[in-house]
């Protein structure tokens, strides 16, 4: 088992988080590589990874993929587009091609379902955390964290103009740059809000909500998502936790990231497993 350096959401982070995507267009490889190691530093935080069955929806090029395998965990990439795929070579041992909103996985198959960005560029975004829900075993864990649509960086390549809609701001990029956006809104680009993505986890069938916080931001920032409106432009993007259940028993003990009639999960030290702020809708 690698050892992976404990997490710590301080401002330092989100500088340097900062300072990668700022990389992204003319580094995009070092850009991820950079992203994926920090979100595995994060994702640890909720369970251990060492010989855990990992499901990466949505991961394409795998860099989140290889990522977890450098943690211990038995990944594998679930994807619609062999493109996105094959996008560094050759797909990742172990890729599947398969539908968010339909993962070709049986039920409880996994130990964690992980998606980093994903979630807003799908049609239907409760069918999608509805499968990963479906797909993790009792006791596992669904990382969830997506752009929401009201943040700086809602419209992708776009911004900021999606904020004067998105059909405009595609129409505006395309006369720019003289071909339309790779993340064309409501055909591969949809606004989620914050709001909405709070009000279902915490309302979610066969789980429950373990941790809910603004992801690249320092973990003081867990009370923006107390204040609603201030908090679809100012999270930037959401990480949302949950704790697949046991089915059958309807209702959660009321002590977060805790399955109702099981006993409390066991983290490693220095692992959370408190939702703080995300109570509040």
């Amino acid at each position: 088992m690698s050892d992976i350096p404990g997490f710590r959401a301080d401002l330092a982070r989100s500088a340097r988080l900062l300072r990668a995507f700022r990389t992204e267009q003319g580094d995009p490889s070092g850009y991820y590589t950079v992203l994926a190691r920090d979100t595995i530093s994060q994702l640890s935080q909720y369970t251990y990874l060492n010989s855990q069955v990992v499901a990466d929806v949505g991961g394409g090029p795998g860099f989140f993929v290889r990522e977890l395998r450098a943690a211990g965990a038995r990944a594998f990439c679930v994807d619609t587009d062999l493109g996105e795929l094959a996008g560094q070579g050759q797909p990742e041992p172990g890729s599947t091609l398969g539908s968010a909103l339909h993962l070709p996985l049986g039920t409880g198959l996994v130990d964690v379902c992980f998606s980093s960005n994903v979630l807003e560029h799908v049609g239907d975004w409760p069918a999608m955390l509805t499968e990963m829900v479906r797909v993790t075993r009792p006791g596992g864990i669904v990382f969830a964290a997506f752009t929401n649509w009201l943040s700086p960086w809602g419209g992708h390549e776009t911004s900021p103009w999606h904020y004067l809609g998105g059909e405009w701001a595609a129409k505006r990029y395309t006369r720019k740059h003289g071909q339309p956006p790779k993340n064309r809104y409501g055909e591969s680009l949809y606004p989620v809000s914050v709001t909405e993505v709070l009000r279902w986890v915490k309302s979610a069938e066969n789980a429950v909500l373990v941790d809910a916080v603004p992801r690249y931001l320092p973990d003081w920032s867990r009370t923006l998502l107390r204040i609603p409106g201030l908090r679809e432009f100012a999270t930037w993007n959401l990480l949302v936790v949950l704790q697949r259940v046991v089915t059958g028993i309807p209702e959660a003990t009321g002590r977060p990231g805790q399955a109702p009639g099981q006993s409390r999960p066991t983290l490693p030290s220095g692992h959370r497993a408190a939702a703080g702020p995300a109570r509040s809708q």
